[in-house]
């Protein structure tokens, strides 16, 4: 098998849709590179973008995106939800398929310098981190683009300038694992209770071990929504997730009415969604069929398996 390695730049762009597909298109056009998906979201005002390449070409495409999102995007005209320091605002190396979590590290570092000379400052995060609080990415975003002059002159960043790209702001570049992005939809347009389920889920206040958790809300479905990021899904696998929501959600009064899938999730991540839902059955299709819809993925939008599972996504035949 070939190697590969996964990067997933995530671009404060939701809105304009040949703005992305020409982001996109820079990234395909490094040599052996393959752009999976595009994810955007208007509301959140924010995209993400799924490729995959051979260690030897994964920076050269995310340079590319990163170089054709600069000459396209102004933070000075962003709004949004999302937190976000710039217009390329989050790029993660992940080791994918016979490359380690160093060799994700060193494309990271490479990533940087090139990210840099554009002048675009920032720091890395993750394993890439060069201060052990900067392993958080929510740290490095903290104080976000409008608070980025002033972060620059108080915490030097690892690559570019000390100050801000006047329109692309920073950047946080990393190397992690893989990472599933599952936003859950709320019967109740009240961000108050959003939140603090938020904050019962997530790791850092006592919650489930390896789950960022915050709450907003999402005008596109015109309900308060719980948006989690899944830093190990192996020891919190998205059902687990919706199972616990459900119970702390009742407590409050409110039900989960769905969820969506940002990006791309890793099939044994499914698989375990099916072995919960459906234990004792046979029959591939059923269980997927169960998986889907014990995750709430089919209610708020449409989920296409075959184009959200990366293995399959990627042409891969792997059962169910």
């Amino acid at each position: 098998m070939s190697a590969l390695m996964e990067c997933v730049p995530n671009f404060s762009e939701g809105r304009d849709r040949a703005v992305l597909e020409d982001i996109a298109a820079a990234i395909a056009s490094a040599p052996g590179a393959r752009v999976l998906e595009i994810d955007a979201d208007p509301y959140a005002h924010r995209a993400v973008i799924t490729c995959f390449a051979p260690p030897e070409a994964i920076v050269e495409a995310a340079a590319r995106g990163v170089a054709q999102a600069i000459t396209t995007l102004d933070m000075r005209q962003h709004h949004g939800v999302h937190p976000r320091l710039g217009a390329a605002d989050v790029l993660p190396f992940v080791p994918w398929q016979g490359v380690t979590m160093h060799d994700a590290v060193l494309a990271a570092q490479a990533l940087g310098e090139r990210v840099g000379a554009l002048g675009v400052p920032g720091w890395f995060y993750g394993a890439a981190a060069t201060a052990a609080h900067r392993r958080l990415l929510h740290e490095v975003r903290r104080g976000e683009w409008e608070g980025l002059a002033e972060k620059l002159l108080r915490e030097p960043p690892d690559f570019g300038p000390n100050t801000p790209h006047p329109t692309a702001g920073g950047a946080a570049i990393g190397a992690r694992d893989v990472l599933i992005a599952f936003n859950l939809c709320l019967s109740t347009q009240d961000v108050r209770v959003a939140r603090r389920l938020a904050r019962s889920l997530r790791e850092l206040a006592g919650g489930l071990p390896a789950v960022r958790a915050i709450g907003w809300w999402h005008e596109g479905y015109g309900c308060a929504q719980v948006s989690t990021n899944l830093v190990d899904w192996r020891v919190t696998p998205p059902h687990v997730v919706v199972e616990r929501l459900k119970v702390l959600a009742a407590e409050l009064g409110v039900e989960v009415t769905g969820a969506e899938l940002i990006g791309l999730m890793p099939l044994g991540a499914l698989q375990a969604a099916a072995d919960f839902y459906a234990p004792d059955e046979p029959d591939a299709d059923a269980r997927l069929h169960a998986a889907v819809g014990g995750l709430g993925l089919s209610q708020i939008r449409p989920f296409h398996p075959r184009a959200k599972v990366i293995e399959w996504a990627l042409g891969g035949l792997e059962p169910l």
